[in-house]
């Protein structure tokens, strides 16, 4: 697994697997986010399957499916809702880790800064160019 820390309670990573369940319980994360929909990857790895290893594994589990190219503001509160009802360190995940980083940065808008926000994204190796101009206007709107 890749897992990039993005601040000490939201994590992101390219695809997981039903197997890596367990290592993350191991290593402290509460909740799995799947920003994957199902109809990017075959059935062992679409969300029925991720959820019921999730959940054997003592993990809470959510789908939050992020369309590559057609973010909607459904998704970027569902995103901000997950995080903020988990009790501790949440994993989110999609095929790069770069719409879970996404995402997360665009639900946090009004709660830091821009230029926070951003940092953050970028120290876990994430390069969004314009983020910072569409995490202020969502904090203007």
């Amino acid at each position: 697994m890749d897992i990039r820390q993005i601040t000490p309670e939201y994590a992101v990573s390219p695809q997981i697997a039903p197997t890596d369940m367990a290592a993350l319980k191991a290593a402290g994360f509460v909740a799995v986010i799947d920003n994957r929909p199902d109809t990017e990857v075959p059935p062992d790895l679409q969300s029925a399957a991720m959820r019921t290893a999730a959940e054997a594994a003592g993990l809470a589990f959510v789908e939050n499916p992020v369309i590559n190219g057609g973010l909607t503001m459904e998704m970027v509160t569902g995103q901000g809702a997950a995080v903020a009802a988990a009790d501790g360190p949440v994993l989110a995940y999609c095929r790069s880790g770069t719409r879970s980083a996404f995402v997360w940065a665009l639900s946090q808008a009004g709660k830091r800064s821009s230029a926070e926000i951003a940092a953050d994204v970028r120290q876990a190796g994430y390069d969004l160019p314009g983020l910072e101009d569409q995490i202020a206007s969502l904090t203007a709107g």
